[in-house]
């Protein structure tokens, strides 16, 4: 490149260095997760005294005589700072930790997840997926493996990306664009997954409580989004692949490693699948398959167990709204027969060991579901939500946006608020409260809602410092890039975010309004208040 062209590209190179400063400037301003949200419960319970105290209303869109309709059709904002409302946070604050949704879910599936992992199964198989592949389709395997790890989603982070860069590395291509294909495919098609992964009955939670603002008694069930992240998993690897393929990888060029750590010559010699390992694989699909047939005798002949008894309905049955005990029995079973039959398990206490390390591991998560917990129960008491869910509504049908166009300006607010708030579940228990039942409130349902925000907040994963495990994919880069810094890797993701982003959003349009197919079992596209 010449002297005139560098120059030339130097006033466009400063004008997206200073927007990534900004954005990772705005994102520091913010505090801590936890903090957050106790700073947000301080601030709802102030502004419901102000609220309330100016008496505040709005007339109550449902029907008269509906559940929780007041009799004279008013949502009121209801203070929490008078006595009764002081008296209310004293003696459910326990209750509203303990009965958040999401807590039982995650901490039930994590324990099947943690035999699965610490048996050594989620390692062996996705090295199997990526290191069988044939060095044409290794980008494709990757981009695949990483969306499939998302069912336990630490495993891509910390296994498979510093992998995929290795692979690339011993392949002779430019091992940055190996861990940018892992990066989008775990962390960009991060909602994506052809099983029901943990991030299912967590979101599931999140949006029921949000729901039930509008609906006492609505039911959001893990399987919500399933049928839509299936078809998601193949449009989101075929598409990161092509932008690795032909965006990605041409533009980083020929590997140059004089600025690489010379460690990483280890990685040349890439651990593959032993015997040992590849037997365990075997008998770890045939318990797959034994506990597929099981699943199915439970629900699939009439007198399926777990079929509806009142009904005899497959979608609205007990198979699928306890699926997260078909989560913990499908890893714990399949984990320790791969462990059992590798030697990494040799007994019950194995598991027991297994168990609790999963469990060890989500401390910072159980701290922040209990400030989190109270935020969504403190917004629930002042009616705050359905108030802003009411106000919200009317402003979109007084504009005329009720359409299905509504979507991709909702699923472009969440993909811009997770630039700031990386976690997925943080995110939407701040934004559920006030976007499903606004929604809701102009008819759409929100098994719907909640597929249109896993859009918005998988796509910008890749680009945000904010991500918790943006740090330490940037300190894996530098070991083959000692300059590398954030601009680098950002401006390195940018090109699947905004793939991503405007693809998987027209895909959704055409699959929810276009051809009307549910987003998954039983989920209904509308609602009628």
């Amino acid at each position: 490149m010449s002297d005139t062209q560098k120059a030339s590209d130097l006033p466009q190179r400063n004008r997206f260095t200073r927007f990534l400063d900004g954005v990772e400037w705005l994102g520091n301003l913010l505090p801590h997760p936890v903090t957050l949200f106790a700073l947000l419960a301080v601030g709802i319970v102030l502004l419901s005294g102000l609220l309330g105290w100016m008496e505040v209303a709005v007339a109550d869109p449902r029907p008269a005589g509906s559940k929780g309709v007041a009799e004279d059709g008013m949502i009121r904002a209801v203070s929490l700072l008078d006595g009764d409302g002081v008296r209310r946070i004293f003696t459910n604050l326990v209750d509203n930790f303990t009965g958040f949704a999401p807590l039982g879910v995650v901490l039930v599936a994590m324990l099947g997840v943690g035999v699965a992992e610490k048996s050594g199964l989620l390692s062996a198989a996705v090295r199997a997926m990526v290191l069988s592949a044939p060095p044409y389709m290794v980008t494709v395997a990757i981009v695949f493996a990483g969306i499939i790890s998302n069912t336990a989603s630490e495993l891509g982070y910390v296994v498979l990306i510093p992998l995929a860069g290795a692979i690339f590395y011993a392949l002779g291509r430019h091992p940055l664009a190996g861990m940018a294909a892992a990066f989008a495919g775990v962390s960009g098609g991060y909602s994506a997954n052809l099983l029901i992964g943990t991030i299912d009955p967590l979101l599931a939670g999140i949006t029921q409580e949000a729901a039930r603002l509008i609906d006492p008694d609505y039911v959001v069930v893990a399987t919500s989004n399933w049928y839509f992240m299936v078809a998601s998993t193949f449009l989101i690897t075929i598409i990161g692949s092509l932008i690795s393929l032909y965006i990605v990888e041409p533009k980083l060029g020929k590997y140059d490693s004089s600025d690489a750590d010379p460690t990483i010559l280890d990685d040349r010699m890439m651990d593959k699948i032993s015997d040992t390992e590849r037997k365990g694989l075997r008998w770890a699909g045939i318990a797959v398959i034994g506990v597929l047939g099981f699943m199915a005798l439970t629900l699939l002949p009439e007198w399926g167990v777990l079929r509806n008894p009142e009904t005899g309905d497959r979608m609205k049955s007990p198979f699928f709204e306890g699926f997260v005990v078909w989560i913990l029995i499908f890893f714990i079973v399949v984990g320790y027969t791969y462990g059992r039959v590798t030697g990494s398990m040799k007994s019950d206490r194995d598991v027991i060991d297994a168990m609790s390390a999963a469990l060890a591991s989500l401390g910072l998560y159980i701290v922040l579901v209990f400030f989190a917990a109270q935020f969504v129960a403190f917004f629930g008491w002042t009616n705050l939500g359905a108030i802003t869910a009411v106000t919200g509504s009317q402003f979109l049908l007084s504009t005329g946006m009720t359409g299905p166009i509504v979507f991709f300006a909702f699923i472009l607010i969440c993909a811009i608020i997770n630039l700031s708030l990386g976690s997925a579940s943080a995110q939407w228990a701040v934004t559920a409260p006030i976007f499903v039942p606004m929604m809701m409130l102009i008819g759409y349902s929100p098994e719907v809602i909640q597929a249109a925000y896993r859009i918005g907040d998988s796509t910008t994963n890749i680009i945000t410092p904010m991500m918790s495990y943006f740090g330490l994919i940037l300190a894996w880069a530098t070991r083959y890039n000692k300059k590398l810094g954030v601009g680098t890797l950002i401006a390195m993701m940018l090109p699947y975010t905004i793939a991503f982003l405007i693809l998987w959003s027209l895909f959704f349009f055409i699959w929810v309004f276009a051809l009307g197919l549910p987003v998954g079992p039983g989920s209904p596209t509308y609602y009628a208040v």
